[in-house]
């Protein structure tokens, strides 16, 4: 499962595809026989600046938005939850949960009814399931987790992790992508999850924060251990079962009550619907929930639906909602938007919120709850839109346009540029990686496709390349120490220094991005591989081409290279058609497993043998070089030996560097 939390984190930057096919709602609708959902436009604010937050004017300003963007973007379907004051002003349903795109009668969506996948939301019935445990005494959050583990956890720093790291995404687990998503019903084994195989950890607990799905599932299988229950049944009975979300299940495949309310989940309202989506780590992810259920959710949360389906505890609540760490283990990154225990910090305009986002490869959801204003929002959609961006933008629309239209900013002034602005600005410039990715694998290769680049400017700005949590350019101010905010914007990210260079930019609580390094610079890596890959490519057509033409022309044979010159020419031409192989292989894989599409161990290992023989051809190639030279061989002879040599190198120094030949396949 590819999934995320900020509202304003990109397709890209969270997942690992995007899915779009041809199509437009008007074709669907008339292939249908159905007539398009009137729109009405959204009534204006009053002029004191507010609209009064009441169950009449949500209705008629979602009717002015949601529509309308449903048909832009060829998303199927949505739903949308507020609560407020103790109740549900609004919980209403938007285009189908079955298109009829397959010949099946449309089906519109039910707010009570209809379910949807809400992805990586599930995380805060996670956290919520843990924090009811420690309201008990049964878990300690600052504690060791391997207390509460049956097998051991793979360490690579002295520091413990502790449930406070796994709940605020700084356990410093890397990312895997094998068995997210499985397409079809199948079963989930939490323990053989977190125990078979588990990621390397590439960061001391508490210092680095990098999204983990294996966090969660890790932390679900402890409240499996500490409360002698399985984990979906546990939260069945003390989360959704205490709230009254009685059409909702973590269970998978779903009971046959609900099965039949799913909605299907789409790349485009055109296109066919998709299988049901099985999530591996499940506890990360695998919640199903109708947006009735997860207004009653907000409402048991806020501790305003009643003694008998409150969640928690006042005091466990607020500290569930604050943030998780401080400057003692994340340094200057603390003086940014922070993780709570499950929770993003999502604050806007002066009013706290807290939230979380989700997305499979066809769900998409995200919630947001205001504690201060007695307040909570939901949505959720059904299919991925035309573009790649067309979900995030939807959510974004809704929930930023929530927060202007209900609860405004006052006016404020403009925050002054810092004095350490240029300074800091200079010691930021770079190339960086996003810190959620596998590192100790062969998908390390994927990191030179997401790189971002920071360039100082004269004026004590930084240009961010693409901006975070964005696909476009942003410019980005000092306004205190360390803590920069986009020109213009909310946004903010925060940087930690180490020496005279920036060690980690945060930009969006569980989110950060790494300096790369030159080997890792995408900027060099890329050029050399291409380049590396194109003169094997040219040779491997040159070498047969020309025996072709010497034969046809009565050419004579290049001069005699000698016995150990014509090994080392022949060993080198295996090498290099080892390192072709290797390379188209290595796309074929990265692409099939980014598509969340699992593959054979044994292949993987094929391709690390043809890229060991890749390597093991530099050693001929520079005999081959050698004996040219002496033997005066031609000029051809000796160019090519001379341009194969450093390509073999290159392609080996990407291996090397970007893990293909990890002893680990997994993934």
């Amino acid at each position: 499962m590819t999934t995320h939390a900020p509202v304003r984190r990109s397709s890209r930057g969270t997942r690992t595809t995007a899915l779009a096919a041809a199509g437009a709602v008007a074709a669907l609708l008339a292939g249908c026989g159905a007539a398009a959902p009137a729109t009405t436009p959204a009534p204006p604010i009053p002029a004191s600046g507010t609209a009064t937050l009441t169950a009449p004017d949500v209705d008629a300003w979602l009717d002015g938005l949601v529509p309308a963007a449903l048909d832009r973007s060829g998303i199927a379907g949505a739903a949308v939850t507020v609560v407020h004051n103790g109740q549900v002003l609004s919980a209403r349903g938007f285009g189908y949960a079955d298109s009829g795109s397959e010949g099946t009668p449309p089906r519109p969506v039910d707010p009570d009814r209809t379910l949807f996948r809400v992805g990586s939301v599930s995380k805060v019935f996670v956290a919520t399931a843990v924090m009811q445990l420690v309201e008990q005494g049964k878990i300690d959050l600052d504690a060791d987790v391997g207390r509460y583990l049956d097998f051991p956890l793979p360490r690579t720093f002295d520091r413990a992790v502790t449930m406070r790291h796994l709940l605020s995404h700084t356990a410093g687990f890397e990312e895997r992508l094998g068995n997210i998503i499985t397409l079809g019903e199948t079963t989930v084994n939490l323990r053989d999850t977190v125990a078979v195989e588990p990621p390397d950890q590439v960061f001391e607990p508490g210092t680095v924060p990098a999204y983990s799905n294996y966090g969660y599932a890790l932390a679900g299988y402890i409240v499996e251990r500490v409360s002698g229950t399985p984990f979906d049944d546990h939260v069945e009975r003390t989360v959704l079962g205490r709230a009254g979300m009685t059409s909702s299940s973590f269970a998978q495949p779903l009971p046959p009550e609900l099965r039949s309310r799913l909605s299907h989940g789409y790349a485009t309202d055109s296109g066919p619907a998709a299988p049901f989506e099985s999530v591996g780590p499940a506890p990360a992810g695998a919640l199903t929930a109708s947006v009735t259920d997860m207004g009653r959710f907000m409402l048991a949360h806020l501790g305003e639906a009643g003694p008998e389906q409150t969640l928690l505890r006042p005091g466990t609540a607020a500290l569930m909602r604050q943030p998780a760490l401080d400057s003692t283990s994340l340094g200057t990154l603390a003086d940014g938007p922070r993780m709570a225990l499950g929770l993003f910090d999502e604050s806007r305009n002066g009013h706290r919120i807290v939230g979380h986002g989700g997305d499979t490869q066809y769900f998409h959801s995200h919630l947001q709850i205001y504690p201060d204003d007695r307040t909570g929002v939901f949505v959720t959609l059904n299919s991925t839109g035309r573009g790649a961006t067309d979900t995030l933008d939807l959510r974004q629309s809704l929930l930023d346009g929530f927060a202007e239209r209900y609860f405004p900013a006052a006016a404020a002034a403009a925050a002054p540029r810092t004095a350490t602005a240029t300074s800091h600005a200079a010691m930021a410039a770079g190339t960086y990686e996003n810190a959620r990715a596998p590192f100790s694998t062969f998908l390390s290769a994927l990191t030179v496709t997401g790189q971002t680049r920071v360039t100082a400017r004269g004026d004590g700005t930084v240009l961010i390349e693409p901006g975070p949590l964005s696909l476009y350019p942003a410019l980005y101010e000092e306004i205190r120490p360390w803590v920069w905010q986009e020109v213009g914007g909310r946004r903010i990210v925060t940087m930690r220094a180490a020496g005279d260079r920036v060690e980690a930019i945060n930009v969006a609580a569980a989110f950060t991005l790494l300096p790369t390094g030159a080997a890792r610079d995408a900027g060099i890596a890329v050029p050399v591989l291409l380049a590396s890959a194109a003169v094997l490519l040219i040779s491997l057509l040159t070498w047969p081409i020309g025996a072709i033409v010497r034969r046809r022309h009565s050419l004579p044979a290049p001069a005699s290279l000698g016995r150990v010159g014509r090994t080392a020419r022949i060993l080198t031409r295996v090498a290099a058609a080892a390192g072709v192989l290797a390379l188209a292989g290595w796309a074929v894989v990265i692409v099939t497993i980014s598509g969340l599409q699992d593959l054979p161990a044994p292949l993987i290992h094929a391709l690390q043998a043809a890229q060991w023989v890749a390597l093991a051809g530099v050693v001929p190639a520079a005999v081959g070089l050698v004996v040219a030279v002496r033997r005066r061989a031609g000029r051809a002879t000796v160019l090519g030996s001379v341009f194969l040599l450093p390509a073999l190198v290159g392609i080996s120094w990407f291996a090397l560097v970007f893990g293909l030949l990890s002893p680990s396949v997994s993934y």
